[in-house]
Formats: C-alpha cells, structure tokens, sequence
C-alpha cells in the first residue's frame, strides 16, 4: 500500500451560534436532594450552536438539508420539544423533520417543564421555553445564510473523564449511581473538523463523546453547562471557530470526579475532555489530503518518505454521497408501568410527609420527601405521553455522509451500544448521538442491568431486551447504508 486516505464528507455547511442563558432566579432545582428552587447566579452562559448541512450536490429536490441544533440543557419533556420544534419550524421556514436537537445534557442548567410554573421560578420557564425556540429560529436562518462548500475530515481520541456509574455499595446492599471502578467505558473522543473547502479554514469542530454531565449535582445552585462548557472553551480558543457537542450512549457512564456543588471541577473535567479534543484534531491530516509514498531516500539508512497529496478524485466522489435513512423499531413498554392516578397518590402522600416533616423541624426526613416528590413527578411525566399501545414506535435516523455514518436516538442508552456498534463497524466513522429530540423513553439499559434495582431501569418505559433489539435494528440499518451483506 503506498496510500493512506483518510476519512471524510463533503458537502455543505453553515455554523451559527446563540446565547441561551435563562435569567438568574429561573427554577433551577434538577436534584431531588437540592434545597434550593430558584438559580442564584450563573457559572458560564448557556449556548445552541446550530450546524446545517446539506448535500455537495442539492439540485436533488428529495434531499433536504439537516438542521443539527446542539443545546445546553438536560432535555425536554415531550410537550414542550413538541412545542419547541412547531415554533422553531414555524419562526425559521423549516420542516420540523429536518431539525434534530442534540441535548448537552448539563443537570445544572435547569429542568423546563410546564409542570413546573407554580414552583418559585417557575413562571419564568414559559417566556424562556418561547425565547429559546425563537433563539434556535433565528441561528438556524443565520447557519442557512453561511452554508458553503465544506470538508470534514474524522479523527477519534482517547479521555478517561468518562467512568461506569453503576455502583454496588455493599453497605446498603443496592446498586447506586457512583463511580464504579470495574465497570466499563468507552472512552473514544469523536472529532469532526468541519473546514471550508475553498481556504480550509476551520468552520466549526464537532465532538461526540459519552458521559453524563452530572459533574454538578444537588449542592451546586447556580446555572452552568457542566463539563461541555469548559471543552468548549479549550476548543475554541484553539480553533477561533464554535465547538459543536453531540452526547453519546451515556445511560450508566458519568465522570470520575461527580455529584459536587464545585464548579472549579466541572471545569476540571472539562478541560481534560479539551485537551483530548486538540490532540485528536492535530492528529488529521490536512484538508482535503491523502498520504502517498514517495519513495526511497539513501541516508544514514534508507529511508521511506511519505507527504501529503490532494485527495483523489474517486475519494471526492465517495465523500461527497449523501443519503438519509429513517426506520422505526417496535420496542414493548414494561408490563408494571404505574398509572397516572397511582403515582398521583403516591405523590400526596410524600407531600404530607413533607408537610408533618417541616413542621417538626426534621430537616433530613423533609428533604428526602422532596426527593421522592421530584421522583413522583419525573415519572407522571414519564406516562403523561403514552396511549395504550403495547409497543411504541422508536425511531431511528441515519446519515450516511462520505465515509461516515451519523446516528441519532431518542433517550438515554446504555455505553455497550455504540461499545459493540463501533466494534462491529471498526472501519468506519461512527458518530453516535443520543437525547436527539429529547428523551420520550428514558433510558434504555441492556438486559445484564435489569433486575438489579437500578435508578436508570426504574426510569425506563421500555421492557428487557429492548437495547438489544434496537442494536440489531440499528446494524441491519448501517450495512444496509454501506451495502454490506449480513454477516
């Protein structure tokens, strides 16, 4: 072999990015063991980076651009992403099908739901949820006005920030979430330098990479992105140009070093996941290049010379292919779902125990009802959104660009997905995006985790098996995008 390529996509793409800090005093408790309601002061603003991309070729009516839309929060529940995509659609011309919002995820940003408005700082989540749609509206019109011939070009890095989170504590004899220092994690850093095809100057950075920021938890009162925001910022100090975060399968991954009330460690961890960042960026070879030997060169020894040479014609064809797949899998909802007017119970009765629990002065035993009031909340929430199907629908949505293959999902899954997706499709670029919409099934854990009394397996709506049977529908899919024959 005396030629390397490298992978890459081309097309065209456009970068916007927007302030979405919500007002100090906004609702702000995310923890079901905070004391406080409202937001006291912001660490780092609040950002959406809005990336279109379309492709090289658009004469194609059919083929519409994609409208990714990375956001600094945990998520939305269904009624208000419903309510954010019609405005956003609506505000920006776009076809609500070609937006797809990639959650941070940050648990110290704030929990906007409708749900909340009675809850101090909650009447400000309605003009904030209408604001942010009109923020998006707005980039996403700029991003459009910027779109122009671009190459990516794919590299991968290595981050340990990113730790198994389920925790056997002896002690109380159940799983907990905390460091689990036997459990496993991928800790693969995806990088995407997205350069002009005309100057090559760099038009924005993507990065995928699994791991729950949760850096911040109950103690931390004040608005932040959690460890995106530092990565960001050691990023694009680098680059001079917007730093694009997609979370990856982080259902039972988070940092080493969590669940703390100091931002100065959420900054921590964050640079250390923008340091891995560079590396893997300075790692790619030039826009738009190949390595090609050059032969021979007698000295001390004889050497072999390699350089850099402009892309083939046939990898410029190959990258600029452009093809969107959609499909749906039917996944089973768990059969011991509660009901509405079950939980509603259950929630009155820890209200009275906060109620009896405050008034004796018991400080303990109230903010554990608050905890379980928070938890009977979340889960009305959950079921508000389901009818009386017994399957529901989980749609996927893939891109093949060039020599990658973009994925986004609903929900929060389990790492061993994209562990075995990247196993099994070694050869290719891989970029793997969760909480894409939100979250309307919650977390999805792999069979092995059920029965273990695991938060993230009492969140879930879907019954055992179900991250395996979309694994299955997701790798007939990508070989069918790559015209591979099953195995």
């Amino acid at each position: 072999m005396q030629t390397v390529e490298f992978p890459q996509s081309r097309c065209h793409a456009g970068i916007a990015r927007r302030d979405i800090t919500p007002p100090v005093g906004i609702y702000h408790r995310m923890w079901g063991a905070a004391t406080h309601d409202r937001s006291t002061g912001i660490h780092r603003p609040l950002t959406t980076t809005i990336l279109v991309m379309q492709p090289e070729d658009s004469t194609d009516a059919t083929t519409k651009p994609v409208v990714f839309v990375a956001v600094d929060h945990c998520l939305l529940w269904n009624r208000e992403m419903n309510e954010l995509l019609d405005r956003v659609s609506t505000s920006s011309g776009v076809e609500r099908s070609q937006i797809v919002v990639f959650f941070s995820h940050t648990h110290a940003a704030g929990l906007m739901g409708h749900e909340r408005v009675d809850l101090p700082g909650g009447e400000l989540i309605p003009q904030y949820l209408a604001d942010l749609a009109d923020t998006i509206a707005d980039g996403i019109k700029e991003a459009s006005e910027q779109l122009q011939p671009a190459v990516l070009s794919y590299g991968a890095g290595r981050c340990n920030l990113a730790t198994n989170r389920d925790f056997k504590d002896e002690t109380l004899g159940k799983y907990v979430c905390g460091y689990n220092v036997e459990g496993e994690a991928d800790d693969t850093v995806g990088v995407i330098r997205v350069a002009s095809a005309d100057d090559h100057s760099v038009i924005a950075t993507v990065v995928n990479y699994a791991c729950h920021p949760t850096t911040l938890a109950w103690d931390n009162t004040l608005v932040s992105p959690d460890y995106p925001g530092a990565m960001c910022e050691v990023v694009e100090t680098a680059t001079a140009a917007p730093c694009f975060f997609i979370q990856g399968a982080s259902g039972d991954i988070g940092p080493r070093h969590g669940f703390v009330g100091d931002t100065a460690v959420a900054d921590k961890n964050g640079r250390q996941l923008g340091y891995a960042v560079l590396s893997a960026l300075e790692d790619l070879p030039p826009v738009d290049a190949q390595m090609k030997y050059g032969g021979a060169v007698i000295s001390g020894a004889t050497i072999g010379s390699w350089g850099y040479a402009t892309s083939s014609t046939a990898q410029r064809e190959r990258a600029s292919v452009w093809q969107e797949q959609r499909s749906e899998v039917a996944l089973a909802y768990r059969d011991d779902l509660p009901r509405h007017d079950e939980l509603q119970l259950e929630a009155a009765d820890w209200r009275e125990k906060e109620t009896a629990a405050t008034k004796s002065g018991d400080t303990d035993a109230a903010r554990d009802a608050r905890a379980m009031i928070e938890r009977m909340t979340r889960r009305l929430v959950r079921v508000a959104h389901l009818d009386d199907a017994e399957t529901y629908p989980y749609p996927i949505r893939l891109w093949k660009m060039g020599d990658a293959v973009w994925v986004a999902l609903d929900g929060e899954h389990y790492n061993v997905l994209q562990r075995n997706l990247r196993e099994r499709f070694a050869g290719v670029s891989l970029i793997i995006g969760t909480l894409a919409n939100g979250s309307d099934v919650w977390y999805l854990p792999d069979e092995d985790s059920y029965g273990k009394g695991l938060y993230q397996e009492d969140a879930s709506i879907l019954a055992k098996g179900s991250l395996e049977k979309l694994e299955a529908e997701l790798v007939n899919q990508i070989e069918k995008l790559l015209e591979v024959d099953p195995q």
